[in-house]
């Protein structure tokens, strides 16, 4: 995160409930306590906050579901106007906020197998030990009030455990409500429990009990009805968050209970899933599980994984990503009250129940009205334009002169298809991993907006028919889709044409970046078309929020091939792992061009950046490299056609030059040289496991290798002839470079380190360009035919 380095320090002075202050730095000594920058400026500018407990990510769930759910809370917490802190011991230091790397050490317990499970009781010991550990409830409790955080989203509450009633077995959790001012969102007590004795218990602390809900039902984790009724039920946030404020007011020392139901479309295997917990529980008595104390409850929950075959992991995930969502809901009402902004809001009174907490008979939900989620996350999520192409091409027999029709119609075909860079490129991606036998319509999203017209039903229901997902195109009813009008000659190549594409210009960032915070993507592909304000957002959204390795950009045409640049102008010198603001891109030779006059002398002037110079200087390229490059440039572009010429085009268009200086931008370009062939210019990094540092210059193999000094680094650059086309073949050269692309992306899902490996890297290409081809063979803008392309050579 850009974020200015941590520092111990005392809590603000503000906050009457806790005017207790934690050790700060003296005589060099660090503090016990650690906030993130961004949680204190939050906390110290009254910004909502909300708490997210570890011991999820460290006994709750295994790796690497537990990472990739830590973060979509946390992402999601971002959507509701909310800074998330989640709270972890590291070393013994307790973190209000984790960085990345942090999370991931806590998350990845095969490496940190020691890291213990903290509740009260263990907070000492802990710290003393200087030992990791992943806060419960209870200590999430603790820490979250002390900081003066007024909310805490989680999963299921800890209470009174079955037989409680003999063994005493009651959770540290319950207590902790009765000292802690502190809204806790959770989707009811762990269904492991006895609900029933741990609802009463919770009444006899004093400590009220809210069903976030349109009825006063309490939910029982897995299932939105536990049998008991909560005496009070709220069903916004704006009331809930009054609760807490005049519990405030008051000066009250106990916290709220607020039980949010799991998401409806989970409930339907609800049942299911209690019958194996109950399993579990007999299983545990029978072997003696239950009389571990905290070691009962990850066991009881891992068990009743395995007897779901991990259903149950996916009602986790959805529970905790719900109640974080209402839990950041909570926390922004509440911020607005605190601050005095009595804004307007369609509040209801907390409604009182018929009467006290009794046991009922649970309600028989109506199955017609339970929507399976049957759309998965995607994992390759494209932002851009979605349009139709209205394509003219003159008919090559009564046209014989370029000249002719400049002023006139001329005789030709008119095809109306589905086109747009991202469209195409996700079209690309969607056939390709489907000719490997993957689901390329779940893994693949196109985020776009269409108008409330008939071409925005053609794009819908044109893309609906061939199999892709349209759950991310948004319908804009003021605004006209977005239509490509090409002219082409006798040979298929482009003329000219208009392109109305307001409506991308206009796409919501909010929108993109809601869609990023719920796929949590393992690729991310941006077009041009988008407007620089939204570039700027989703790229600095992935690099805070690691949800993606650094994002693909797409040059899309001359013009808006330096859009991205105001997105790594802002992550320049950002904190993190990423060599370049940006993965890769593949711009043809004029975008090229384009991208590197910009770059050296335009608005942003990049190259004038520390991080451009130390870059370039960290590369150490001598005569050595400039010799081999001069060998490779008398190659052959095409050794199957010489009338191609030699890749002297690399040194005497510049082409080597300008590229390199873009590498401190873009870690890899795969720049398109049109029948000259494909040329890759990266840079390879020894933390990227790559082979290349084994490599030398081979220009018979037609790639040149330069290490730095140090040995951890390398520039490469490689050329891959065209594939030799007669030219009354070629159909359509509109759609090749989105193909190339989406094919690239679709290999890099599934190799996510294809460049960092020299065979790899020429599957990736040549598959690439053999899907390329298909598309110039065809009328429409992505070949259908990709879909029975074979897998990777």
């Amino acid at each position: 995160m850009l974020l200015s380095a941590r520092r111990s320090v005392s809590f603000p002075s503000w906050y009457r409930c806790h005017k207790r202050t934690f050790s700060i730095k003296q005589n060099g000594l660090t503090g016990l306590v650690d906030i993130h920058p961004e949680v204190r400026d939050a906390l110290a500018n009254h910004k909502p906050v909300v708490a997210l407990e570890t011991t999820i990510v460290t006994h709750g769930m295994p790796y690497p579901v537990n990472l990739k759910t830590a973060r979509s809370v946390e992402n999601i917490v971002r959507s509701t106007g909310a800074v998330p802190a989640t709270i972890g011991i590291i070393e013994g230091q307790v973190k209000i906020g984790l960085e990345p790397h942090e999370l991931e050490r806590l998350a990845d317990v095969s490496k940190n197998s020691s890291v213990v499970k903290v509740s009260r009781r263990d907070i000492g010991p802990v710290i003393a030990f200087k030992r990791d550990g992943g806060t419960t409830c209870s200590a999430t409790l603790i820490f979250a009030a002390l900081a003066g955080i007024k909310v805490f989203a989680t999963g299921g509450l800890g209470g009174v455990h079955r037989g409680g009633e003999n063994s005493m077995d009651v959770s540290a959790d319950l207590h902790e409500l009765t000292r802690c001012p502190v809204g806790l969102v959770s989707a009811g007590v762990k269904s492991i429990l006895d609900i029933g004795r741990t609802l009463e218990y919770l009444e006899t602390l004093g400590v009220p009990v809210v069903s976030y809900a349109e009825t006063n039902d309490f939910p029982a984790f897995y299932t939105r009805k536990s049998g008991f009724k909560s005496p009070w039920r709220v069903d916004d946030p704006v009331t809930a968050a009054r609760i807490l404020y005049y519990q405030q007011e008051l000066e009250m020392k106990n916290g709220v209970l607020f039980g949010v139901p799991i998401p409806e479309q989970y409930e339907t295997i609800g049942e299911k899933l209690q019958e194996s917990v109950e399993q579990a529980l007999k299983e545990a008595d029978e072997n003696g599980v239950n009389k571990l104390g905290k070691e009962a409850t990850p066991w009881l929950l891992k068990r009743v994984g395995e007897l779901t075959a991990g259903r149950s992991l996916a009602s986790n995930v959805a529970l905790i990503e719900n109640t974080a969502h209402v839990g950041g809901q909570i926390a922004a009402a509440y911020s607005h009250l605190a601050n005095g902004e009595n804004k307007p809001h369609h509040a209801h009174v907390a409604l009182p129940s018929a009467g006290p907490v009794s046991r009922t008979e649970p309600e028989q939900s109506d199955s017609s009205l339970v929507k399976e989620s049957s759309v998965p996350p995607a994992k390759l999520v494209i932002i851009g334009s979605a349009a139709v192409d209205v394509t003219a091409q003159a008919d090559g027999s009564s046209v014989t002169d370029p000249s002719v029709g400049l002023h006139s119609t001329v005789p030709g075909t008119v095809s109306l298809s589905l086109g747009g860079v991202g469209r195409n490129v996700a079209e690309a991606a969607y056939r390709t991993l489907s000719s490997r036998s993957e689901d390329g319509s779940a893994a693949t999203l196109l985020i776009s907006s269409v108008g409330q017209d008939s071409f925005g039903r053609l794009l819908v229901n044109e893309m609906e028919r061939m199999g892709m997902r349209t759950d991310g195109l948004i319908t804009q009813d003021s605004a006209r889709s977005a239509i490509c009008n090409l002219v082409l000659d006798s040979a298929g190549s482009l003329i000219g044409g208009v392109a109305d594409m307001k409506i991308i210009d206009s796409l919501d960032k909010q929108t993109a970046l809601q869609a990023l915070q719920k796929h949590q993507p393992t690729m991310v592909a941006l077009d041009g078309n988008l407007s620089k304000e939204t570039l700027v957002a989703l790229v600095t959204h992935c690099h805070r929020n690691n949800i993606a390795d650094h994002p693909y950009s797409e040059p899309t045409s001359v013009p808006k091939s330096t859009n991205i640049y105001p997105a790594i102008a802002a992550t320049l010198g950002s904190p993190g792992r990423f060599l370049s603001p940006i993965s890769f891109t593949a711009p043809n030779m004029l975008e090229l061009a384009h991208m590197y006059q910009e770059a050296v002398a335009g608005p942003f002037e990049l190259t004038a950046q520390d991080h451009w110079w130390k870059s370039i200087d960290d590369m150490a390229l001598g005569s050595e490299f400039r010799t081999d490059l001069e060998h490779l440039a008398r190659m052959n572009a095409c050794d199957q056609d010489r009338s191609k010429g030699t890749l002297d085009f690399l040194i005497s268009n510049g082409i080597a030059q300008m590229a390199i200086n873009l590498l401190p931008f873009f870690q890899h370009l795969v720049i398109k040289c049109g029948d000259r062939g494909v040329i890759v210019v990266m840079r390879a990094t020894e933390h990227g496991a790559t082979s290349w540092l084994q490599e030398r210059s081979n220009v018979r193999g037609r790639y040149v290798v330069a290490r730095n000094k140090a040995g951890t680094g390398a520039i490469v650059l490689k050329h891959y002839p065209a594939a030799v086309l007669p030219k009354e073949k070629i159909v359509n050269v509109t759609g090749a470079g989105d193909t190339l692309v989406g094919s690239m992306l679709a290999t890099l899902l599934q190799k996510p380190r294809a460049f960092g490996d020299p065979s790899s890297l020429d599957e990736l290409i040549i598959h690439a360009q053999r899907a390329a081809v298909l598309t110039l063979q065809s009328q429409y803008a992505v070949s259908p035919a990709l879909s029975t392309l074979s897998t990777i050579p």
